[in-house]
C-alpha cells in the first residue's frame, strides 16, 4: 500500500512548527510515502511567501495546494511559476500564473494531484466540475490522482466527491478549518471528506485570536486579528491506496496535537 497524508490548511508559524515537527517525525519513521499540504494561510494567516514554502518544502511535503489567499503575498506570484509543486487553483483565469495540476514521481510511481476552487459564497470562478472534467481528459492518466476543492459549501463538496468517484483516488475538501466527521470510501471506491480540517492553533477561530474576532463580531468594525499559539495541532486525512490499481482501500482521520504547546 502506497501511504498519504494529505494535511488541512497550515496557519502561520504554529502551524508551520506542528506540520515541521509532527510530518519529519512520520517521515522518519517511513510512516509515509506522499505528503500533501495545503499552505495558503501559512504567512502570518494569509498566503504563502517563498521562502516559507521552500521550508515547508524542506520539512517534508511533496505537494504545497493553494485556495482564494493564493496571491496575498505578492512575492509568490513571479515565483509559483518555476515551482511546478506548488498549485493555485486549477480554474483561476488563465492568464494567472502557475498550474492547477502536477504529477510527481515517488519511489512507489507516479503520483497526480489537482485543486480547484468552489464557486459557491466564494469569488467567481469557472466551473470547477468542468475544470476537473478537462484536466483529467487532457493530462496523460495517472493511476494515483488526488482532488481538492477549497470551498466553502458543504453541499459543493460532497456533489464534487460524488461527481468524480471512481475517476480519481481521493477528494478532499479544505477552506474552512473545521474537520469533518464524514470520511468515507465513496461507492465506486474514491476516498472522501468534506474538510480535513487546520493544521494550527485549535484555541482560536479558525487559527485566530478568539476574542478580536468576537468583537468584530459585535461591533461590526475593522479589527486586525492575530494568529492564535495554543492548542497547536495537525489535522488531515491519511490514505492508504493500492499501488496497482490506484484505488483507496482505507482513509482515516488524523489530528496530533503538537507536544509542548499549550
Amino acid at each position: 500500500m502506497l501511504r498519504i497524508v494529505h494535511i488541512g490548511d497550515i496557519v502561520g508559524s504554529p502551524g508551520r512548527k506542528a506540520f515541521a515537527r509532527i510530518v519529519s517525525r512520520l517521515r522518519d519513521g517511513n510512516k509515509v510515502d506522499v505528503v500533501v499540504v495545503n499552505a495558503e494561510n501559512a504567512a502570518g494567516g494569509r498566503g504563502l511567501t517563498p521562502a516559507l514554502a521552500e521550508e515547508i518544502f524542506s520539512a517534508g511535503a511533496d505537494v504545497i495546494t493553494l485556495g482564494d489567499h493564493a496571491w496575498d503575498q505578492r512575492a509568490l506570484i513571479p515565483y509559483i511559476p518555476s515551482e511546478p509543486r506548488i498549485l493555485r487553483p486549477a480554474n483561476f483565469p488563465p492568464d494567472a500564473p502557475g498550474k492547477g495540476y502536477v504529477r510527481i514521481e515517488t519511489p512507489k510511481g507516479p503520483v497526480a494531484v489537482l485543486v480547484v476552487i468552489g464557486r459557491v459564497f466564494m469569488p467567481a470562478q469557472d466551473c470547477p466540475f468542468r475544470t476537473a472534467d478537462r484536466i483529467l481528459k487532457s493530462e496523460p492518466a495517472c493511476r494515483i490522482t488526488l482532488a481538492e476543492l477549497h470551498a466553502e459549501a458543504t453541499s459543493e463538496k460532497i456533489a464534487f466527491g460524488r461527481h468524480l468517484d471512481g475517476r480519481v483516488t481521493s477528494v478532499v475538501g479544505t477552506h474552512t478549518h473545521v474537520q469533518t466527521s464524514d470520511e468515507a470510501i465513496l461507492p465506486k471506491g474514491t476516498a472522501y471528506i468534506t474538510d480535513l480540517g487546520m493544521t494550527g492553533p485549535k484555541d482560536s477561530v479558525l487559527g485566530r485570536e478568539g476574542n478580536s474576532i468576537v468583537k468584530r463580531f459585535m461591533d461590526g468594525l475593522p479589527a486586525k486579528a492575530e494568529v492564535a499559539t495554543d492548542k497547536v495541532a495537525l489535522e488531515g486525512v491519511l490514505l492508504h491506496v493500492d499501488e496497482k490499481s490506484g484505488k483507496a482501500r482505507k482513509i482515516t482521520r488524523m489530528r496530533e496535537f503538537l507536544e509542548g504547546a499549550t
